[in-house]
């Protein structure tokens, strides 16, 4: 468990998932929430400890680095039911839903969707998320960790939409949410659906029986950067489709925890809430400006719309980029320096890439200074760490398109 805590306590997930020791360890699991699938992590070997809230497995006995690379290799089974899931029904959910995120959800094809931002007044991001566009609803992925926020942020503006609009909300507190990720996701996947999955795209979904479990939303998707599913469950379900999923080929699917899914989701290069967005960041910062539909920005009717379609044009003084260098692993809060010492940025997510054997890192750094091949300096451990902006992803992305 103590390596467990030592991964978390060393900024891999944010500051406000830094634990204090054991105690404050012991203490903190019995105010913890538990996802349906709890008994069958410990059954597992699965190494719990507290983020988002949540009581959750860091690892299993493969460990970080191995579970990284099986889930590279072959396929992995993540728990993630801790994600806020939520539905809008009614013939105004579109037009009402728009007005909080930067998605064309309009011109999204039925059964499509895409990675969309929660964004503010000011322009900073509030969270982002997932949309998935139904025949007769949308279906909406959002962090665990914001949904303090993002639940009440919805459920005020659904409720003022209703003075003149058909719209509803629904959560799915009775969902789980399983990801199957890695290059065997849909051979795996296929022998417990009756659908082809070759013709179901990157960020297309379907809704269909697994393993005899009626009702399953799946969405071809994930945060590691591989190929793979998202699969919504009944909880009362969620054991056997988990166990359905490491029963179909042995050795070939594992168990995968927070750790691995860390590190693939920084070899992928995208971003964790908390670390790399939160809501003093605005989407050109982040380099998210692709997420903001051609039609949202001619319309210019999303929170902070003004302030971030002005920053498109005269462009941001920040940017995020990627690092990658040799020597002692740089994390969250790690100073970026110029050659002459000059502190200009900092990193906010960084580990030793268990793919490439070299560090990576993604950080904010001034817009002169985040060029291709640029060098910079990281203040590490008392030593200067040279280190140049690479292109992200690290490692290719191998989405089914």
């Amino acid at each position: 468990m103590q390596k467990g805590i030592r991964y978390l306590a060393s900024g891999a997930f944010g500051k406000c998932h830094r634990l204090a020791g054991p105690r404050r360890y012991l203490a903190d699991q019995a105010q913890l929430k538990r996802t349906a699938l709890y008994d069958f992590h410990l059954n597992h070997g699965g190494k719990m400890v507290p983020f988002a809230g949540y009581s959750m497995p860091v690892q299993y006995k493969l460990g970080i680095i191995q579970s990284h690379l099986h889930t590279r290799e072959k396929a992995s089974v993540f728990d993630v039911s801790h994600m806020l899931q939520f539905r809008i029904h009614g013939k105004d959910r579109v037009k009402c839903f728009e007005k909080l995120v930067v998605a064309d959800i309009e011109g999204l094809g039925v059964n499509t969707g895409g990675l969309s931002l929660f964004t503010n007044e000011n322009g900073g991001i509030r969270d982002d998320c997932i949309i998935n566009k139904l025949d007769d609803y949308l279906y909406i992925v959002s962090n665990a960790g914001c949904a303090d926020k993002i639940r009440p942020l919805v459920e005020d503006h659904i409720n003022g939409c209703k003075k003149d609009m058909d719209v509803a909300v629904e959560f799915l507190d009775d969902k789980s949410l399983v990801a199957l990720q890695g290059p065997k996701a849909a051979e795996i996947l296929q022998s417990g659906v009756d659908v082809d999955l070759s013709n179901m795209k990157f960020m297309n979904g379907i809704t269909s029986s697994i393993f005899s479990i009626p009702n399953c939303r799946i969405t071809r998707c994930g945060y590691t950067g591989e190929d793979g599913f998202e699969i919504s469950v009944p909880s009362e379900k969620v054991v056997e489709l988990a166990e359905g999923l490491l029963a179909t080929q042995e050795g070939t699917v594992e168990l995968a925890g927070l750790g691995a899914r860390d590190s693939l989701r920084l070899e992928a290069g995208l971003c964790l809430y908390g670390n790399d967005i939160d809501e003093e960041t605005t989407p050109c910062e982040a380099t998210l400006v692709w997420t903001i539909g051609k039609r949202r920005r001619q319309a210019r009717d999303f929170p902070g719309a003004d302030i971030i379609l002005n920053q498109i044009k005269s462009k941001p003084k920040k940017k995020r980029v990627g690092l990658m260098f040799t020597g002692p692993p740089g994390r969250g809060g790690t100073k970026v320096t110029d050659s002459s010492g000059n502190e200009i940025g900092y990193i906010t997510s960084g580990c030793p890439s268990p793919s490439l054997k070299k560090n990576v890192a993604m950080a904010y750094v001034p817009l002169e200074q985040s060029k291709i091949g640029s060098k910079v300096t990281l203040s590490i451990y008392k030593q200067s760490i040279t280190a140049e902006v690479t292109k992200m992803p690290f490692v290719p992305a191998n989405y089914f398109h």
